[in-house]
Formats: C-alpha cells, structure tokens, sequence
C-alpha cells in the first residue's frame, strides 16, 4: 500500500512533514441497532457555494449534500438532532431557513426505517431588547413548538437569549419553562447550552446579576432540577453543554426517574456515556457529526459489554474534539464543517455566514494529524489533496 505524505504548516511558523495511516474500516452497526444508549448526533448545514447572496447577512442551503448527510447519519445508527448550534441556528441560520430545515429532515427520515430525528424550537426570531418582555418569550417560544410539531418533528427546546436577558430571578425561568412544556404534545429534550458557546446565553436559570453570584453553575444547576422536576411528564431528558464533566454529573443526579441526561460535553464524552457504577449519561453531541462512523462502533462495542473496545476507539477522538471546540468555543462548527469537506461529505469548504474563516490555518492543520490519528480520514489520498488545495488558497506553499 502507498503511503501519502504531506507538509503542514505548524505553530513555530514552519512546514512538517505528515505521513498518513491508512484508512480504518468502521463497522456498520447491527440492524436493527441494539445500543444501550440513546445518541444523537447535532448535524451541520451544507452552505450553497453557488448562491447569489451577502453570506455574511444571508443563509443559502445545499439541500441535497444536507439531507445526505443526515442519511450518512442516520446509516449508522444515530439520531439526528436538526436545527441546533451545530447548523449554526442563530448563528447564521434564521429562522424561516431552520423551520425549512427541520421539515426537509423531518419528510427525509420517514423514508428512513428506523430514522429519528429531534428539532431544535426556541426564540430567535425575537431578537433580545429592553422591551422583550416573559409573555413575549412565551409567544415566541410557542409559535416555534407549534411548528415543529406541525411538521412532525420533536421538540428540543433550546436556551433562550431573549429570555436569558429579560429574566430577573430563576422564578421567571420556571414560569416561563412551566408554561411551554404544559403545552406541548409529546416530551421534549431541554437543552442548557452554557456561555462558552454563546456569551449570550450567560446567568442562563438564575437570571439578571446571577453569574456574578454563580461562576460555578451550582445554583443554575439546582434550578433546572427544579423546572425539570416541576415538569417531569414533560421533559424526556436534558441535554447540558457546560464542558465540565462534574457540573454534568451533579445535575444528572438530580434528575427524576425517567429523565435522561444526554451529554453535551464534547470535551468528556467518552467518559459520561461509559459511566460507572453511579451512572451514565446518553448523549446529543455537535462531535457526533465529525467522529461518527468511531463512535457508532465504539457505541456497538459497548452495548456488547465490551468497555474496554469503547475506550480504545474514542480515545484518539477526545484529543481531536478538544481542539475542533477549543475556545472560542463558538467557532467549533467551522472544525466539524472542515472534516465534513475533507471527507467528501461536501464539494467545498464554504460556510453559513461566512464562518470558513474562523479557524485559522494552523489550527486546521492540527485538526487534520488528530483527524487521521484517530481513523477518521475514510480516504486519506482525497483527504491529502483536498488539504494540499486548502493550502495553496491560503498561501501556503508545499
């Protein structure tokens, strides 16, 4: 077997030499799949390179490369969690374009025996101000439930930023919290996205002057216990994106009976879903989307009590899902969307709002050695020449 070889450039200002593995060959998992975890997997959005459009102000979709990707998910075991942080939804994604989102996926995974698919609802379209007021929030929050379950979808109901700037005590969250979910048809996964993700999003349960008397997340977490508790006949788990596997596990604690906890935390994924005698966490993950095909084995291997399996496949993904979400943790999807291109999910390497430019070259490169370290360049000859081409753009010479 040949093997490809190409220079990258490095932190010191220098090119490197890298020599690639060859190619792993993932499993497909078993059908019907027998995990014993429930695992999404938070899906990119393919931009459209060809749109005539400001992509700085306007979002234009590859439908096509977009639902495909979502089958590429989907086929291996995984359910989609549609509309979230990781399609860029409020960070480049309105919406009129996320609602357009969410029923293409939800019409595309009934032709998928066995596809699930969860929506993202939540207040964007109210954008956060003096005079937003909880009703407002409430409206808002309900006109987007109302149309995902008219889609057919389910509902993750997502942070809200309008609520997180016009709440002044954990009391307006659990009004707020109260009365959407005694509304909805079916239980919803909560999403608590933290403010590494969205600094808009900080003092998120506990209101106006909390984060100050809260760095630690420790009276936001008994809060959402709280709500959750209060509305337990409605919640079927909750998704916390905090990157800290011990605030994870405190309020995974707390939780009722029948309550999940699905794992945000791409930093700790591995170890919350594996557990141990205290418990586990299932898991809703932006790095589903880049280390799908290990994780699905790794995800079999552990439903057939192979722990030890488990750990050996996902450990080289934790170093590269550190870096993909490496602070500003915000910009992590341009990481996931890079592989997606490296990989051929894609034809090009162009994002939502322009976001292609977040991550620097160096930092890319580095994503490229974790990417192929951990067995997640399925053609490493594609792989190579695409990075070459990147390069050459970027004015790096080989």
């Amino acid at each position: 077997m040949t093997t490809t070889t190409i220079n990258l450039p490095t932190a010191a200002g220098t090119l490197a030499p890298h020599t690639l593995r060859a190619p792993t060959a993932w499993p497909a998992p078993p059908s019907p799949r027998a995990w014993n975890r429930v695992a999404f997997a938070a899906a990119h959005v393919v931009a459209d390179p060809l749109a005539d459009i400001d992509p700085w102000l306007t979002a234009a979709i590859d439908w096509d490369a977009t639902l495909a990707f979502r089958r590429h998910l989907w086929s291996l075991g995984f359910g989609v969690a549609e509309a979230m942080d990781t399609a860029q939804r409020g960070m480049g994604l309105d919406w009129p374009t996320s609602l357009e989102l969410i029923r293409r996926s939800v019409a595309e995974a009934r032709t998928v025996p066995g596809a699930s698919v969860f929506c993202g609802a939540g207040t964007d379209h109210l954008p956060p101000a003096a005079d937003v007021t909880l009703d407002r929030v409430i409206a808002a929050y309900e006109e987007q439930c109302a149309a995902v379950e008219q889609a057919g979808g389910r509902i993750i109901l997502m942070a809200s930023r309008a609520l997180a700037a016009c709440a002044r005590s954990p009391d307006d969250y659990a009004a707020v919290y109260g009365r959407v979910l005694a509304q909805v048809r079916a239980p919803v996964i909560l999403h608590w996205l933290g403010e590494m993700f969205d600094p808009a999003l900080a003092g998120y349960w506990v209101g106006a002057g909390g984060l100050a008397a809260d760095p630690a997340h420790v009276r936001a977490t008994h809060v959402c216990a709280e709500v959750i508790r209060a509305n337990a006949a409605k919640v079927d788990g909750v998704k916390v994106s905090l990157l800290d596997a011990g605030k994870e596990i405190a309020l995974r604690r707390l939780l009722p009976p029948g309550v999940r906890m699905y794992t945000g935390d791409d930093f700790n994924f591995a170890e919350l879903i594996g557990g141990d005698a205290s418990g586990h966490s299932d898991a809703l993950l932006g790095i589903f989307d880049a280390i799908a095909p290990a994780a699905s084995a790794a995800l079999t291997a552990l439903a057939d009590g192979d722990r030890a399996r488990f750990d050996a496949i996902l450990a080289p993904t934790v170093p590269l899902s550190r870096h993909v979400f490496a602070a500003p943790t915000r910009f992590y999807k341009t990481g996931i969307v890079f592989l997606a291109w490296l990989n051929g999910h894609q034809s090009h390497f162009a994002m939502v709002g322009g976001q292609q430019s977040a991550r620097s070259v160096v930092h890319l490169a580095q994503l490229f050695r974790l990417a192929d370290a951990a067995g997640l360049l399925r053609d490493p000859e594609l792989a190579a020449a695409r990075m070459r081409s990147f390069l050459a753009v970027s004015g790096v010479g080989a």
